[in-house]
């Protein structure tokens, strides 16, 4: 694999750590769990997690990923209060302020149902999100900048996607925080009715937004730019280093009944960067493990995980 990238990473969970020592970042409860226990129980949650990531991290460092994308549910019910009313925030921030110290890039990608070009109780939804992420790195004591971006899509078009786009813009620059504003990125999408990276250059001119460039995504979604063409579009909308995604097909490396828009669990292909100086965040499904095993660096496997990988190669050639 090319190994022009000067980061790599994945995303919010490390399998190793995961499978061996039940160290997880994604703590969570029903809301009727989170009715019944409340702020106390949320905020036990939160600080797990948060200590959680920390290992996570120092993992990283360890085996030589300086690039992490964290996990987007690390507060249970985020929306339903502010970090700092939890009684444990003290504590939470502490950690979080470790995790800031370290030498890695961390970057985020909340869920699909954030819509900032949406409108009434989605679009406060969304903001309402947003915001959290972006507190959480203003928590590390990140400066606000795309270096730890928030990425998000620009979400459906509504029928008009001009205007949807001027929708966005308009929201972007009156509903969102200054610290929100400096860490957002767009990217581009999987299927054809929505976002090419062509359509999102709208967005850059507009509001400064960068767009992050998704390789496969482009390979169902290209629009009529080539994959260097959209490559260097994208890339050239960043003003810091810019991380872009890569993942390669499910469907067509092991399992012709997968969905088209399927991440493949285990990494097959070079990743060009077309001499440009780029991270990427590698979305296979076996995170960690489908880069060390690109790289040569194959450890000696536990029992558990020669064990999910057996039954991840079993499931493929099902």
């Amino acid at each position: 694999m090319d190994t022009t990238p000067l980061n790599v990473g994945y995303a919010c969970i490390n399998l190793t750590l995961q499978v061996n020592e039940h160290i997880t970042t994604t703590r969570g409860m029903i809301k009727k769990t989170f009715a019944e226990k409340g702020l106390q129980y949320a905020s036990q949650l939160a600080l797990q997690n948060v200590q959680d990531l920390l290992k996570v991290v120092d993992w990283n460092l360890e085996h030589g990923f300086q690039l992490f994308r964290i996990s987007s549910d690390i507060f249970p019910w985020a929306s339903e209060y502010r970090i700092n009313q939890l009684p444990d925030f003290a504590e939470i921030r502490a950690v979080l302020e470790d995790i800031g110290a370290r030498p890695i890039r961390l970057t985020c990608h909340p869920g699909p149902f954030n819509h900032l070009a949406g409108q009434g109780k989605v679009l406060e939804n969304t903001i309402t999100d947003l915001e959290y992420q972006s507190s959480v790195f203003d928590l590390m004591g990140l400066t606000p900048s795309h270096w730890n971006k928030i990425n998000i899509h620009a979400g459906g078009t509504y029928g008009d996607k001009a205007g949807t786009l001027a929708r966005f813009a308009k929201n972007f620059r009156e509903r969102l925080s200054e610290s929100l504003r400096a860490r957002l990125t767009v990217e581009n999408d999987d299927r054809p009715n929505l976002y090419t990276v062509q359509d999102l250059t709208y967005l850059h001119e507009q509001i400064g937004t960068p767009i992050v460039f998704d390789y496969f995504h482009h390979s169902l979604n290209p629009g009529d730019q080539t994959q260097e063409e959209a490559f260097l579009t994208a890339y050239g909308t960043w003003d810091v280093r810019p991380v872009f995604h890569y993942s390669d097909s499910r469907r067509d490396y092991e399992d012709p009944k997968a969905r088209r828009e399927a991440h493949a669990d285990w990494l097959y292909n070079p990743v060009n960067t077309y001499g440009k100086d780029v991270d990427i965040v590698f979305e296979s499904k076996m995170k960690e493990l489908s880069i060390l095993r690109i790289r040569g660096d194959v450890p000696d496997y536990s029992p558990k995980l020669q064990k999910l990988i057996q039954q991840t190669a079993a499931t493929a050639d099902e």
